[in-house]
C-alpha cells in the first residue's frame, strides 16, 4: 500500500467511525469536498499541514494515525477490513445539490427540467474546461511553464483529449480571466454583448477545433429569442454559471473521479425525467432497471455490448461500471456501441459517455428502418451482449418490412401486427451472435398478448418460435409505476442463444412486485435489492412467491403466456379472497350497521 492509499483508508475510517459525509469531513478538514474526494480516491496525497490535521481527527475518532498508516500499511489495512461493513462509499450528494440548484435558478424547480438542453451541455463545457486544464499544467510541469504549454497545446491538439480555444475556457466564460476578442471584417469587436452570446460562440468553436463534439454540446443556441425576449435570461445563465465555478465543485482529472461525476449526472437526469412527463422515457430508464439488466448480462472484459435504442447511454454506461466490479483488475474495457433515433438524445448519449471517461460509439438513426451497425456484406452486425429500452408498443406496419432487407422478421416467427414489441426482440436476436445473450424491457402485454387466440394472433406464434427454439432464458416482472414515460409495470425479458445445460429447456419466470418502495413521483427498487434479484435470476430455483421455473412443455400448455404474475404464487396469496366473499361480508356488515343504528335510535327516544 503506497502512502496515498494508506491516508485514502485511514479517511474512510475516519469517515465510517465519525458518521461523516464526504462533505461534512470536507468541513472538519477546511478543504472541498472535492479534494477529500481526490484523497480517498487515492490519486492525491496530502500535504503536512493537511495531514497533521488528519492525524488529530484520526486520533479523536481512535482510529490509526495517519503516521501510523503510512509507518504500517497493514494498520490501515486493518482499519479497513475491521470496518469494512460500516466504511460508506464516497458521497454525490453536494455535487447533485450544486447541479440540481443550477437548474432550478434558471426557472424554478417546477419547471427545472424543461432547461435539460441548456444545463447538460454547460456541465460538460465545465468538464472539459478543467480537464482541459489539468492537462495544461501536466504539460507545464514537462515543459517548464503554463505559457510554453499553452503554446504547444495550440500547436499541437493530440497531445490534449479536447482542445479549448481560448473563448471556451472557464475562467474567461466566468469573467475571471481576460481575452482578446478579434475584430471582424469591418474592424469592430467581436466580443459578445452578454454571456447568453458568449456561451453560444463558446460552444461553436469548441466544436470547430472538435468535430466530434459536433451536435452535441452545440445543440442550443444560448442567445435564442422568441418574440423579442431570449428563451433564457442572461442574468439566470450567469446565476448558473457561478454556481458552477464555486472552488468546491471543480470537475477536472484531479478533482474527481470519473464514476464520482458520473453519478451525479445520472442524478441530474433522473431529476430532469421526473419533471418531463412523456417524453421521459426517451432517453432515461430508471437507474435500478439499468443495474438489474447488467447485472444478469454480467459482461466480461472485451465483450461487445449494443443498444439499438441508447437514449442517454445509461444502460451501456452501466454494463461498463458492472463489469469492472466483476473484474477490478481488467484492463480492457467493453466495446460499447449504440444507436439513438432523437437528436437531444444522441447528444446527451456523447456527453454521458465522455464524462464518465468510456469511449461508445453511437450512430443517429431509425434502427428499425435503418440499422446502422452493419457488417461489411451488409448484415446486421451480432455482439456478445444486446440491452435496451425501445418504445413500448410501437406502432408497426408490416406492409413497410414485407421485405425486410435484413430479413429480421420472415426466418424468426414471422412479421407482426399491430404493435412492435417482437419486432424489437426479432431485431434482437439479429444483432446477437452464436453466443449472445440480450436484456430487453418492454410493456408486460408483450409476453401474454394472443394466448388463447387459437393461433390466430401473430405475437402469440413469434413467442411461440422463441420458446420452440428454447431463446428465451426468463422473463422479470418489474413493479408499477418505475418508469418515466408510464405508470404501468414494464418486464425484462432475457434471451440467450447458448444457454447452459441446466437451463436448458425452462424460462425463469421472476416476479419482484413485492421488491416494490413507494417513492414520490416514481416507485423504486432499492439498491440492496438489485444484487440478489440478480443472483436468483442467475440461479435459477424457484423461491416461493418469486421465482418460477416453467418447462418449454408447460408454456407450451399454457399457450405461450409467460407472464410471471400467471406463475409465481405471490407471498400474500393466502391473506387474498374471492370478491363475491368479500361483497357478501360488507353487506353482511352493512346489516350489522343498520340494526345497531335502530337499537340506538330506541334508546335514545326513551332517553
Amino acid at each position: 500500500m503506497t502512502n496515498a492509499q494508506a491516508v485514502a483508508a485511514t479517511l474512510r475510517a475516519i469517515r465510517a467511525k465519525l458518521d461523516l459525509t464526504q462533505e461534512q469531513l470536507a468541513e472538519r478538514l477546511g478543504v472541498s469536498f472535492a479534494t477529500v474526494n481526490r484523497w480517498e480516491g487515492g490519486s492525491n496525497m496530502p500535504q503536512k499541514a493537511a495531514r497533521e490535521v488528519i492525524t488529530a481527527l484520526a486520533e479523536e475518532a481512535g482510529v490509526a494515525t495517519v503516521e501510523d498508516a503510512t509507518e504500517s500499511p497493514e494498520s490501515a489495512a486493518n482499519v479497513t477490513r475491521r470496518r469494512r461493513g460500516a466504511v460508506a462509499a464516497p458521497t454525490t450528494k453536494p455535487m447533485e445539490q450544486m447541479l440540481w440548484d443550477a437548474a432550478c435558478s434558471i426557472r424554478g424547480e417546477k419547471d427545472a427540467a424543461k432547461f435539460k438542453d441548456y444545463l447538460l451541455p454547460l456541465l460538460f463545457l465545465k468538464r472539459l474546461s478543467d480537464v482541459f486544464d489539468d492537462e495544461i499544467t501536466r504539460l507545464a510541469e514537462e515543459y517548464g511553464d503554463r505559457e510554453t504549454a499553452l503554446e504547444i497545446a495550440e500547436t499541437d491538439h493530440s497531445l490534449l483529449r479536447f482542445y479549448l480555444p481560448p473563448e471556451a475556457r472557464w475562467g474567461v466564460i466566468s469573467g475571471r480571466e481576460s481575452n482578446e476578442w478579434p475584430l471582424d471584417d469591418r474592424g469592430e469587436s467581436t466580443k459578445p454583448k452578454d454571456i447568453g452570446e458568449h456561451l453560444t460562440k463558446a460552444v461553436r468553436a469548441v466544436v470547430k477545433q472538435n468535430p466530434p463534439l459536433s451536435g452535441v454540446i452545440d445543440v442550443v443556441d444560448f442567445a435564442a429569442e422568441r418574440n423579442g425576449e431570449r428563451d433564457v435570461n442572461p442574468a439566470k445563465l450567469r446565476g448558473v454559471i457561478e454556481t458552477f465555478s464555486d472552488s468546491r465543485y471543480r470537475l477536472g482529472l484531479s478533482d474527481v473521479q470519473p464514476d464520482f461525476l458520473g453519478r451525479a449526472y445520472e442524478y441530474l437526469l433522473r431529476k430532469f425525467a421526473e419533471g418531463s412527463g412523456q417524453s421521459a422515457g426517451e432517453f432515461f430508464t430508471p437507474t435500478e432497471v439499468g443495474f438489474l439488466m447488467a447485472h444478469i448480462m454480467r459482461p466480461r472484459p472485451g465483450e461487445d455490448c449494443h443498444d439499438y435504442a441508447c437514449g442517454s447511454a445509461g444502460l451501456l454506461v452501466k454494463l461498463q461500471l458492472v463489469a469492472r466490479e466483476l473484474d477490478p483488475t481488467s484492463k480492457v474495457p467493453l466495446k460499447l456501441t449504440g444507436q439513438e433515433l432523437q437528436a437531444e438524445s444522441y447528444a446527451v448519449a456523447q456527453m454521458n459517455g465522455i464524462i464518465h471517461d468510456m469511449e461508445i460509439e453511437i450512430a443517429r438513426g431509425d434502427t428499425m428502418i435503418n440499422p446502422k451497425f452493419r457488417t461489411t456484406d451488409g448484415k446486421v452486425k451480432t455482439h456478445d451482449i444486446v440491452i435496451a429500452n425501445p418504445m413500448w408498443n410501437q406502432p408497426f406496419n408490416p406492409d413497410v418490412f414485407a421485405n425486410d432487407p435484413f430479413d429480421r422478421f420472415r426466418t424468426s416467427g414471422g412479421i407482426t401486427t399491430g404493435k412492435g414489441d417482437w419486432a424489437w426482440l426479432q431485431h434482437t436476436l439479429a444483432c446477437l451472435n452464436e453466443h449472445g445473450r440480450a436484456a430487453v424491457v418492454l410493456d408486460t402485454g408483450a409476453v401474454t398478448r394472443g394466448s388463447g387466440s387459437k393461433n390466430e394472433d401473430k405475437e402469440r406464434n413469434i413467442r411461440k418460435w422463441f420458446v420452440d427454439r428454447d431463446l428465451i432464458d426468463g422473463v422479470i416482472l418489474l413493479p408499477d409505476n418505475l418508469f418515466y414515460n408510464t405508470s404501468a409495470a414494464g418486464v425484462i425479458v432475457v434471451l440467450s442463444k447458448r444457454k447452459s445445460a441446466a437451463r436448458k429447456d425452462k424460462i425463469v419466470l421472476l416476479n419482484a412486485s413485492r421488491r416494490l418502495k413507494k417513492g414520490k413521483p416514481k416507485n423504486y427498487i432499492p439498491e440492496e435489492d438489485i444484487r440478489p434479484l440478480a443472483i436468483a435470476f442467475l440461479k435459477g430455483e424457484p423461491v416461493e412467491g418469486e421465482i418460477a421455473i416453467v418447462t418449454t412443455e408447460q408454456a407450451e400448455k399454457a399457450d405461450y403466456n409467460l407472464s410471471p404474475s400467471k406463475w409465481v404464487g405471490q407471498a400474500d396469496a393466502v391473506n387474498q379472497r374471492p370478491i363475491k366473499e368479500i361483497m357478501a361480508e360488507l353487506l353482511a356488515l352493512d346489516e350489522q350497521a343498520r340494526n345497531i343504528d335502530s337499537s340506538l335510535a330506541k334508546m335514545l327516544v326513551r332517553l
